[in-house]
């Protein structure tokens, strides 16, 4: 069955969406500490695109070999515009970000995106139904609390890029599920790869160069970045887009921000005072929210 085609599949395992959201609470959440490791070496759009490319390519050639299909050329046209919003955009422009803010105030600014994935799902006639409404205001406020502490701090150019990125992955999300896309893994492969040859092109346009002496820290986290965040995480998210209601699909972008918040202060010796406290507490009520208002339906 063809990824955007359906939410649910027959004889599916119900672990599975539940195993999906996990990974993605936890491993997108240390992504955002990743990318500021790898950024001590790394320029941004180069970063992410030798992470796209590498973890694209292996995927793909994987698929080929076990005797996927390739795509057809609609579905490389669709993994494009896909790979260049959500790939290349929706991550591309949270590693430039991270140049200019820290990694819990990426982690906070995209939390922003089930909003507009709300607003992409509404313009198609599918609204949220009002407990999950009722989850996406918590969690955003649980955001605007979060945003509120000391040590969550951040530049204009920093803020407009994530804003664009949130967007970009939302409407990116929502575009895909309503267009004929590569068959399971294969998706994820097609898109890897698009966005990751469009981050080339962005990395070159601006100037960037291969870093001379790239520390063994950074390199790792590059690693860890091809390997967990974008192929196990993103397979995660594209399985629990077509298994879930977008708004419990991207219900990651809430716990994102706590998580990445505590990987910081484990890892990196960051601070969280009380509005970071308070802000994950509420952002996590928002999650339970959404979670009841997709089970109980319209």
């Amino acid at each position: 069955m063809s990824f955007p085609l359906s939410r649910t599949t027959p004889g599916a395992p119900r672990y599975l969406v539940p195993l999906a959201l996990a990974t993605l609470y936890l491993v997108w959440g240390s992504t955002y500490l990743g990318i500021r490791f790898a950024l001590e070496s790394w320029p941004p759009f180069l970063l992410a695109a030798i992470r796209f490319v590498f973890a694209g390519g292996v995927l793909y050639a994987w698929l080929r070999l076990r005797g996927a299909a390739a795509p057809t050329r609609l579905q490389w046209r669709n993994a494009a515009i896909t790979g260049t919003l959500l790939p290349a955009f929706g991550t591309g422009f949270v590693c430039y970000a991270e140049q200019y803010v820290s990694s819990g105030v990426a982690a906070v600014a995209i939390a922003s995106m089930p909003l507009f994935m709300a607003l992409f799902e509404g313009v198609y006639g599918n609204w949220p139904n009002r407990r999950e409404t009722l989850g996406l205001v918590v969690g955003f406020a649980g955001v605007i609390v979060l945003n509120l502490g000391d040590t969550l701090s951040g530049s204009r150019v920093g803020a407009l890029t994530l804003l664009i990125a949130a967007a970009a992955w939302a409407f990116g999300s929502v575009w895909s599920k309503r267009r004929d896309m590569p068959r399971g893994a294969m998706n994820v492969a097609a898109q890897m790869l698009c966005g990751g040859a469009v981050l080339v092109v962005l990395a070159l346009a601006t100037g960037e160069r291969w870093p001379q002496a790239p520390t063994l820290s950074a390199t790792l986290a590059l690693a860890y970045l091809a390997v967990f965040g974008s192929l196990v995480a993103f397979s995660a998210y594209l399985y629990a887009l077509a298994h879930a209601r977008p708004v419990l699909a991207t219900s990651y972008a809430y716990v994102n921000p706590p998580v990445a918040v505590l990987f910081g202060v484990v890892l990196a010796g960051e601070h969280a005072g009380a509005f970071e406290l308070a802000g994950m507490a509420i952002i996590l009520v928002g999650v339970a929210a959404i979670t009841l208002g997709h089970r109980g339906g319209h």
